[in-house]
């Protein structure tokens, strides 16, 4: 596909002498199409050229050398060059890359042979998904698909809660009332019921953290028993897991949870102590980053046990060592920022720069009612995220039933459009930003949701199949296609790879998001105003291709937010 950009940005360094690649980073896309289709900032250049910006702007037009076949006009206003690119190239460019590429359309080699690590979801097995780990996941599995897309080999790491004191307390709560609950017919509700009952009673049994301290003990020493219970309560959790990230389309690579890294704590501990960074502060042992602006890194804690940092530490250097990874991304909340700061910044001192300067902590918000309360708080709202989805399915069943009882597949249907308008109600804004979680704003087929880009892409499935065909592209007369309308959505399309790109840089789903949604109102404007089946086949050939390239994008867009599309609704 033509790049615009660079060819604006050539030219100009053909007139200034200066550095193409810097050129075109000033070029801006004006808020007004009237304005052109791209300005570039004379006022950048005044001090280089020690002329006044207007003057540049002059100079650069009269002597500029362009591909009238490229560029259309050039305007000057003020110290701005105003481009108007044009359009039957614009047209043609972005025509010919979906007939070639389809649905890999916006996609890119640019990340051919790097490894990028997404750390995301991470659920404490023995209980249910909790709400809490929706944004993590679907952030995550998005950013998975994103970088995927543009040639990277993206390696999902799910860093399971599998270790720590509350199994001991699972396992003794299950030693003394294993026949008190349905174990056999509900094993997950049965395993949380216990954990909430035992957490409960040891408040007045303090006997009862004594009996978890050495089930755990049990545990950490290896017995045979202990560790088989262990395992099974970690394959249970899993099983359950696993029915949620079908619906979510998660993907992982690796399920690695804390409990895999147990022993090999010990070697960072050792490499700490080796190379002077280890301290001892108030019987702990510590990093000091004080020059760093931040408080100490604990290490070893007073009572001589290791903590998150060092089991950090450890994945870093495992993930290090197996993947040599080009980028490392934590999609972990808000509040861990410090922490990530801290481990970082020790992976950084023990030598491997190379590394900590390309890992990233990605934080998001809560999950917020529209009272902008926590979810799952004393209200007493849902926070399983399983019971949530099945909720969305089963609200859009009824609206199924309630406007198109005759619709086929009303099953998948109500999956499809359920639980993407939960993805999407995730993904659509920042994800810094708390979500809130509101049932009719979520379900709207009318605002700026997910069902709504469902429906604008059923839309163009069934304009398609009632013109009876999708054109081929040697077909298409782009001389056709010169509404304002529809130059665009081919301005849209010609942006596809750009956001993408925009997405991974800053690790925001939300941009794609919210470019699906601009895409499909460009799109509903257009059919509200145009005909697509005319008696002029010539029109109909190239308005129908037009069709047939949006659904293609918002079909791929959506899928890389995780979510499915219909083909009815």
């Amino acid at each position: 596909m033509i790049n615009f950009k660079k060819a604006i940005a050539d030219a100009i360094a053909d007139v200034t002498n200066l550095d193409t690649k810097e050129l075109e980073t000033y070029i801006e896309i004006p808020p007004n199409a009237d304005l052109g289709d791209y300005a570039f900032p004379c006022f950048k250049l005044a001090k280089s050229l020690r002329k006044a910006p207007p003057m540049i702007a002059n100079d650069i037009k009269e002597n500029i050398k362009v591909d009238e076949n490229l560029i259309e006009k050039i305007e000057v206003v003020g110290g701005y060059l105003n481009i108007y690119i044009n359009k039957q190239a614009l047209v043609k460019t972005v025509l010919e890359e979906i007939d070639a590429k389809k649905e890999k359309f916006g996609s890119s080699d640019m990340g051919q042979g790097k490894n990028v690590v997404i750390d995301y979801s991470a659920p404490n097995i023995a209980k249910p998904f909790h709400i809490g780990h929706l944004r993590s996941t679907v952030i995550g599995g998005s950013i998975y698909k994103i970088y995927n897309f543009l040639g990277y080999n993206s390696v999902g790491i799910n860093y399971l809660g599998d270790w720590g004191l509350q199994f001991g307390k699972v396992m003794a709560g299950i030693s003394l009332w294993k026949d008190e609950y349905d174990f056999q017919n509900d094993e997950m509700t049965s395993i949380l019921k216990t954990y909430i009952r035992f957490n409960k009673e040891e408040k007045e049994k303090p006997e009862l953290t004594d009996l978890a301290r050495e089930y755990f003990k049990r545990l950490e020493d290896g017995e045979e028993e202990i560790v088989k219970m262990w395992e099974h309560i970690r394959e249970i959790s899993l099983e359950n897991y696993q029915k949620t990230y079908n619906l979510l389309n998660s993907k992982f690579d690796s399920y690695n949870g804390e409990a895999y890294y147990n022993d090999k704590m010990q070697p960072v501990v050792d490499e700490l102590q080796e190379k002077g960074l280890l301290k001892e502060s108030q019987g702990a042992h510590v990093v000091d980053l004080e020059e760093y602006g931040m408080p100490p890194c604990i290490i070893i804690t007073s009572a001589g046990t290791t903590i998150y940092a060092t089991r950090d530490l450890a994945s870093l250097k495992e993930r290090i060592k197996k993947y040599n990874f080009d980028k490392a991304i934590y999609v972990v909340g808000n509040e861990q920022q410090l922490h990530f700061k801290q481990v970082f910044k020790v992976l950084e001192l023990m030598g491997y720069e190379e590394y900590s300067k390309n890992c990233v902590h990605v934080p998001f918000g809560l999950v917020v009612d529209k009272d902008g309360e926590k979810i799952g708080s004393r209200k007493g709202n849902s926070v399983f995220l399983e019971d949530i989805l099945n909720e969305a399915i089963d609200k859009v069943r009824t609206i199924i039933e309630e406007k198109n009882p005759n619709l086929e597949d009303k099953e998948e249907i109500a999956k499809k459009v359920g639980v993407g308008a939960i993805i999407f109600n995730d993904l659509s804004n920042s994800r810094i930003k708390d979500e809130i979680f509101d049932w009719d704003m979520i379900l709207n087929f009318q605002g700026e949701t997910g069902p709504y880009i469902q429906y604008i892409y059923v839309r163009t499935k069934s304009l398609l199949e009632k013109a009876g065909y999708i054109p081929e592209f040697k077909d298409v007369n782009i001389g056709k296609i010169t509404e304002k309308a529809e130059i665009e959505i081919i301005k849209l399309l010609y942006k596809f790879n750009i956001i993408i790109q925009n997405a991974a840089e800053k690790n925001e789903p939300s941009i794609l998001a919210r470019y699906l949604i601009d895409l499909s109102q460009s799109f509903s404007s257009f059919y509200n105003d145009n005909k697509i089946i005319t008696e002029d086949k010539e029109l109909q050939n190239a308005r129908l291709y037009l069709t047939y390239s949006v659904g293609t994008v918002l079909k791929t867009g959506v899928e890389l937010l995780g979510m499915e599309m219909p083909n009815k609704m």
